[in-house]
């Protein structure tokens, strides 16, 4: 059995909950908040809003594997609350990605919860302490840095 493991991030942002979820609902968004050294790219042609059911292609470079499909499904949109991507295809064997807004005094809250498995159990538990962990960080701290620039500019 695989381990699976858990990201959490949170962080305020001082915007409105409508500018918010204009911003996470678009699924062009997802390049801007992916950095360029992963070679990102959506393969699918995007609506302008996500909606229940709608799968996006992407394809991702991985050192020593080179480009990776990855096939997401957007699931249980709540509108100005939560959606989940969930892998269907791609490099691991869990993607279960939760993300939430809620409204503060401050501004809004987003919040990201992963749930994650690799395969190929020991090599898969050896890729996670060598690479995976430190590439998701790498994400995440990412995205935190250009949500509150990105949503400032719209």
């Amino acid at each position: 059995m695989s381990k699976i493991h858990k990201l959490h991030r949170e962080q305020v942002v001082k915007t409105d909950i409508d500018t918010a979820w204009d911003f996470i609902r678009s699924p062009q968004n997802l390049k801007k908040l992916t950095p360029d050294n992963l070679s990102f790219e959506i393969v699918t042609d995007l609506p302008d809003k996500m909606y229940n059911g709608l799968l996006i292609e992407y394809q991702i470079g991985i050192p020593l594997v080179g480009k990776q499909s990855w096939l997401t499904e957007i699931k249980y949109v709540r509108e100005r609350h939560s959606f989940v991507d969930e892998q269907r295809l791609g490099p691991y064997k869990l993607w279960y990605h939760y993300h939430k807004i809620q409204p503060e005094d401050e501004g809004v809250r987003f919040i990201d919860e992963v749930h994650y498995a690799l395969p190929l159990g020991p090599l898969g538990t050896i890729a996670h302490a060598l690479y995976v962990r430190k590439t998701l960080r790498h994400v995440f701290n990412y995205r935190e840095r250009m949500i509150p620039r990105l949503l400032e500019s719209t």
